[in-house]
């Protein structure tokens, strides 16, 4: 199996993120996950914010890069809502990327995208950090790139909705969301 890069959200690495990596692992793959805050994680989205702020967007991604370093050019690139968008940011630096994942956020510049790259992306429907018309010119645009893509929209849950210790937990999605993902992820 394969080499995953798991970024966390704006929460920190919390177990949520812990226990996605077990699951891929425990499905075959390799999975690092960085701590890009290397402070303790969030108990709420205003938190994390204040966490982010404190950190620094660019920072956030200078330790992605050194998370993804020693890693194979092949490393299928995944993340959760703000891990989603470092994910993609990546992918400009890593064009030999198996895939992206990309958990509760659109992400990549369709400039980066090589034709045929896998792209997956799991959101809320609605969701509040991505308005319908932004994932629809996003999804032409990535498509238009030549990303092979699949979208996948979960009527009802919350943002973050594959996390457990969150309001916006929809154990149902959720495990839509994993056995989409262990899909795509298979063979990669």
């Amino acid at each position: 199996m394969g080499q995953i890069l798991l970024l966390h959200s704006v929460y920190g690495l919390r177990p949520a993120v812990l226990a996605a990596a077990d699951r891929l692992r425990a499905a075959g793959h390799q999975v690092v996950t960085p701590d890009l805050y290397g402070l303790p994680a969030a108990s709420t989205v205003e938190d994390g914010f204040a966490l982010l702020d404190k950190v620094g967007r660019d920072t956030v991604l200078d330790r992605a890069r050194a998370a993804a370093a020693d890693l194979p050019a092949e490393t299928v690139l995944a993340g959760f809502s703000m891990g989603a968008g470092v994910a993609g940011a990546l992918l400009a630096e890593r064009p030999a990327a198996a895939a992206l994942l990309l958990l509760h956020g659109t992400a990549g510049a369709p400039a980066a995208v090589r034709p045929g790259l896998p792209v997956q992306l799991h959101l809320a429907d609605p969701d509040e950090y991505d308005p319908q018309d932004e994932v629809d010119e996003w999804q032409r645009a990535m498509t238009a790139a030549g990303a092979d893509l699949s979208v996948y929209r979960y009527p009802g849950p919350g943002h973050l909705y594959t996390d457990p210790d969150v309001p916006d937990h929809d154990p149902v999605a959720a495990e839509r969301t994993w056995a989409r993902a262990l899909a795509f992820l298979a063979g990669r």
